[in-house]
């Protein structure tokens, strides 16, 4: 568990910075060049027909800096995100082998735990640390010391609730991702009508183009966090529907490889 710890950290700090600047290098490149063509066609059409109608492209939908902090953390949410569940799949593929390899139909005393701990010790490190294997292991351990079914299925399966614990609480970053997202968008729309307050005596006098730009960037700012943010709690909620099954499918595992073949 400790080995993973300090990977996992420079994993999430390498995806911020990489997030960060094939985003950043996006906006310099494409968006909001883009955006500033359309909006110069834009005033020109306006200068020749103040009566036609316009309508803004999705770059200048996106041009602003409110805009561009939503898309670097929906990168690094969705890396993070990469991340949890490539780790919970790879853990439901370990419930598919036979990590006992008991014969069909034999019984388990206590004069085998010795041999099914030894099994169990020569998995990879960090397989060790998976739900399966610590719940497994430990089912072992106190079958070993009890003999007793009873305690064995209920250390297997405290073992199973404090992982899923432990797995719902290291998505506390996505969700604080998730929170900080709209956040950032409503601090667009803050300083989008500031501004529009600030151009107000224009607008008393006949010229509206700076309060409608102002209001265009609080608009654009709520409306891309807001889309950004309903996306990423789809994910959200199936990495958390992964890991449920994955502690459900552990507990089974146990109950039906290792428990039900007890011989107390």
């Amino acid at each position: 568990m400790k080995k993973n710890l300090p990977t996992e950290l420079l994993y999430q700090i390498f995806a911020l910075l990489i997030a960060f600047i094939v985003m950043h290098a996006l906006y310099v490149a494409v968006i909001r060049p883009n955006a500033d063509a359309d909006l110069r066609a834009k005033a020109e059409m306006l200068a020749a027909n103040p009566d036609a109608i316009t309508e803004d492209s999705f770059y200048v939908v996106l041009k602003d800096y409110e805009q561009e902090s939503c898309l670097v953390l929906m990168l690094w949410a969705f890396a993070i995100l990469a991340y949890k569940g490539r780790d919970t799949w790879r853990q439901q593929r370990l419930g598919e082998r036979d990590l006992l390899d008991l014969p069909p139909g034999m019984p388990i005393g206590k004069e085998d735990t010795r041999l099914l701990s030894e099994r169990l010790a020569a998995l990879p490190a960090q397989m060790r640390d998976w739900v399966l294997p610590r719940a497994l292991a430990t089912a072992i351990e106190r079958f070993a010391a009890t003999g007793n079914v009873q305690d064995v299925s209920t250390a297997a399966r405290d073992v199973c609730d404090s992982e899923g614990g432990r797995m719902e609480t290291e998505l506390s970053i996505i969700r604080y991702i998730a929170w900080a997202i709209p956040s950032v968008g409503f601090i667009g729309t803050v300083r989008g009508i500031g501004d529009a307050l600030g151009q107000a005596h224009k607008a008393v006098e006949g010229d509206i183009t700076g309060v409608t730009e102002s209001l265009g960037v609080a608009f654009n700012s709520t409306f891309i966090a807001l889309v950004i943010s309903i996306v990423l709690m789809f994910f959200i909620h199936q990495i958390q529907l992964m890991q449920e099954r994955l502690v459900l499918d552990a507990e089974r595992y146990v109950d039906r490889e290792f428990i039900r073949k007890l011989r107390s």
